[in-house]
């Protein structure tokens, strides 16, 4: 007999939240401030995954979908103008602040 799946695993809920912008930018802000790399690479995966999927994030990035999971994976270096491209495909701002 086939169970019915009941619950949603934290990653399924985590996707659900981040298709809100605003929960979205400041997910990548928590991520941005621990610092850690690929702690960040994978926060942008997630929020493209919840932004309608690599493939339509790639499309909209300019980039192959090989290249964008390549640059988001967990060994990830995307060059500076295809991480701006990401972002701007994600619809995220970046912003600078003082850290004075």
């Amino acid at each position: 007999m086939k169970k019915n799946r009941t619950s949603v695993s934290r990653h399924e809920y985590l996707i659900k939240d981040l298709q809100d912008p605003e929960f979205a930018a400041e997910y990548l802000n928590v991520v941005l401030e621990e610092g850690d790399e690929k702690m960040i690479l994978k926060a942008l995966r997630n929020v493209a995954e919840a932004a309608g999927g690599m493939g339509e994030v790639a499309k909209r990035a300019h980039l192959s979908r090989m290249t964008l999971y390549r640059a988001l994976s967990k060994n990830g270096n995307p060059e500076f103008s295809s991480f701006l491209e990401i972002l701007k495909a994600l619809k995220i701002k970046v912003v600078f602040k003082s850290a004075a």
